[in-house]
């Protein structure tokens, strides 16, 4: 299973995922956490790993890319020429701790390097040749926003997890992201997030399909506490679980 996992920049996308991958990891799963927003910096530490090498390099580089892509994304050469499993995927380009994996397409690293659209075509080629096991996770944190959606980036993608925080923002966001999916016959899931007694009834009032809320997560002590101190997150939560029960 393939799933991405969407929302506004600090509505704790990282946070889910981190610990979805943990809770993956706990039933037995592999699991390849694929870390698609450029701008963050945070989800290797959430998973207690070392930053892996750029993705995109293993297939030329960024420029590399820009160039093939010169008439288009979709009009530019295959980058791979065969099917992909966990197997085939560089161990240089790969962190690895127990049975979870995490990969990045890549960074921005510097100034004036210009934009994240090299990352967005490798992964929009990569996922769909990406083959699994029977008991193989792909889950990917996507960037703020939208734009991956334009991009086609998660068209591979089985399932689709909307984090919501208690904004307006996250909000109109969660009901843009679902008009999306309907379009392209994805089902979308909500992880209500940062939850407490005065938000969490406004919240589920204003998602346009409250059956589809998969859980609800508090506001938790220890998760603000290591996402203040970039310490891995360990623990294991109920919500993740009925999580992932919801969308299996």
């Amino acid at each position: 299973m393939k799933i991405m996992v969407c929302g506004k920049g600090g509505s704790g996308k990282s946070t889910v995922t981190a610990l979805m991958a943990k809770e993956y990891e706990r039933q037995g799963k592999r699991v390849l956490v694929i870390d698609c927003d450029e701008s963050n910096y945070g989800l290797h530490q959430q998973l207690g790993m070392e930053f892996p090498k750029d993705f995109t390099d293993y297939v030329g580089g960024k420029q590399k890319i820009m160039m093939l892509s010169a008439n288009g994304p979709m009009n530019m050469p295959p980058l791979f020429d065969r099917r992909i499993s966990f197997e085939d995927i560089p161990a240089e380009y790969l962190s690895k701790e127990g049975s979870i994996m995490l990969m990045s397409p890549g960074k921005i690293h510097d100034a004036n390097e210009g934009c994240a659209c090299s990352f967005n075509i490798v992964m929009f080629q990569f996922l769909p040749m990406l083959d699994l096991g029977e008991n193989d996770v792909v889950i990917l944190d996507m960037e703020a926003g939208i734009e991956h959606f334009g991009r086609g980036t998660g068209m591979s993608c089985d399932k689709v997890i909307m984090v919501v925080d208690p904004s307006y923002e996250s909000l109109k966001l969660s009901a843009k992201i679902s008009e999306i999916c309907s379009h392209i016959g994805k089902t979308v899931y909500y992880v209500i997030n940062k939850a407490d007694e005065d938000n969490t009834g406004i919240m589920i009032k204003k998602i346009d399909k409250p059956e589809m809320i998969a859980c609800i997560m508090p506001q938790k002590g220890d998760l603000k506490k290591a996402g203040l101190t970039g310490e891995p997150l360990d623990g294991q939560y109920e919500e993740v679980q009925e999580l992932i029960a919801k969308i299996a």
